[in-house]
């Protein structure tokens, strides 16, 4: 019995083996951060049995310019979790397949492709808020701001960090939605303002609000879900969508024109549009694209939905390289070293 026992286990051990040779690797670039990855790899490797994730994973801006650096010899399979103004340069540049995935027309029209071939699909929406230390402010005696002019007050001189905007998504949908919703004119005007109270422009879209609930800074610029999270950590911070409304983006998926593994590339996008991704989505966004998914977190502000500008992905798209450069050539001298 003992040996049944053991011969049992060993062609379990060997059958564990052989499936797991005969899973195929599927190189994915994405921008998640790290403690959204293992729940991603475990949700899709159970809707794909067949297929094993490997990962590739960076920062927005990183991952941007490393797929695009690579468009003559593609080595991504899908990319999943990076900003649809990516995925619409990618699109623009030929690189993603042409593929709209199962199920597709049950999510909300906004994060779904709008143009033909059909490529790429939304997952969740993200937008900029202000997290803003109390504690500090009332030593200082600096008031709460309530519009984004307020954070030019010159009480908050070296006291205020944002992203970078070339190094992360956060912060270039914070410009973009500047320049959209003051007009390019203002838009700058504003930022030179802001510069002037800017202490770094950090390469993380999650340091400028970590920073700012430890008081290391009075006001941090980051994301909704950053600043509800860290105020429910006990952090002495308001979170903030300024009244004149904030730019947002969305995160997607696609499947690149040059993977090997078509057929197991759209399987995988196939689970991307399901309510199932949309649930495990969920659990770090409170905007998804599934209708009646959502999962507000503790300490989120009421009205950030209703404060997102009407934002122009294609226009971000399209306009990126000359909004990075005319940003570095005003800015950079303020970034933080990587």
């Amino acid at each position: 019995m003992k040996f049944l026992g053991i011969l049992a286990a060993a062609l379990m051990l060997a059958g564990s083996a052989a499936e797991a040779a005969e899973r195929t690797k599927l190189t994915i670039y994405t921008a998640l951060e790290n403690d959204q990855l293992a729940p991603f790899k475990a949700g899709i490797e159970k809707a794909v049995p067949e297929a094993e994730v490997v990962w590739v994973r960076d920062s927005t801006g990183v991952i941007t310019a490393r797929f695009l650096a690579e468009k003559d010899n593609p080595r991504a399979d899908l990319v999943i979790g990076l900003a649809a103004s990516s995925l619409l340069m990618f699109e623009k540049a030929g690189l993603l397949a042409a593929y709209t995935p199962k199920g597709i027309e049950a999510l909300k029209p906004a994060f779904r492709d709008p143009t033909a071939p059909y490529s790429w699909t939304g997952m969740d929406a993200y937008l900029g808020v202000v997290c803003f230390n109390t504690a500090e402010a009332g030593r200082d005696g600096i008031r709460t701001p309530a519009r984004w002019a307020d954070l030019t007050d010159p009480a908050l001189k070296g006291k205020v960090v944002m992203p970078h905007p070339a190094s992360s998504g956060t912060g270039y949908l914070m410009v973009a939605g500047w320049l959209q919703s003051m007009g390019e004119e203002a838009g700058w005007a504003f930022m030179d303002k802001l510069h002037e109270n800017i202490a770094a422009y950090l390469h993380s879209g999650s340091a400028p609000c970590v920073q700012a609930a430890r008081g290391e800074r009075v006001a941090g610029l980051a994301l909704d879900m950053r600043g509800a999270s860290e105020k429910t950590k006990g952090a002495p911070i308001a979170v903030i969508v300024p009244a004149d409304g904030t730019g947002w983006e969305e995160e997607a998926f696609a499947v690149v024109a040059a993977s090997k593994h078509q057929d197991l590339a759209r399987k995988v996008a196939d689970w991307g549009a399901s309510r199932a991704a949309n649930e495990i989505y969920a659990k770090s966004y409170a905007i998804v694209a599934y209708p009646g998914v959502a999962s507000t977190p503790p300490n989120y502000p009421a009205n950030a939905e209703a404060g997102m500008i009407k934002n122009d992905l294609a226009w971000m798209a399209e306009n990126r390289e000359r909004i990075l450069a005319e940003w570095s050539r005003r800015y950079e001298a303020k970034a933080a070293k990587k």
